[in-house]
């Protein structure tokens, strides 16, 4: 049996709409797929969506940190 969310899961949107080469929204990282069908999902599944936006972001982040560290040791004196 399905539970029924009180609230409804809002869209992680937030505003950008452009998509990588991979087809992931820039600004939310939602894939094409996920951005397409998000009115036509579940609460369940909605929040799964928003839990690989997570991740995703976790990733991104921690990638873009080490390239700043790389960049920073490159450039520093030895």
């Amino acid at each position: 049996m399905q539970q029924v969310e009180l609230f409804p899961v809002s869209s992680p949107c937030v505003g950008v709409c452009q998509s990588n080469s991979k087809g992931y929204c820039l600004g939310c990282l939602r894939s094409r797929i996920e951005r397409q069908k998000w009115n036509d999902l579940m609460p369940a599944e909605k929040m799964r969506v928003l839990d690989l936006c997570a991740l995703r972001r976790a990733k991104l982040d921690a990638l873009l940190k080490a390239k700043e560290q790389a960049k920073a040791e490159k450039s520093a004196p030895e």
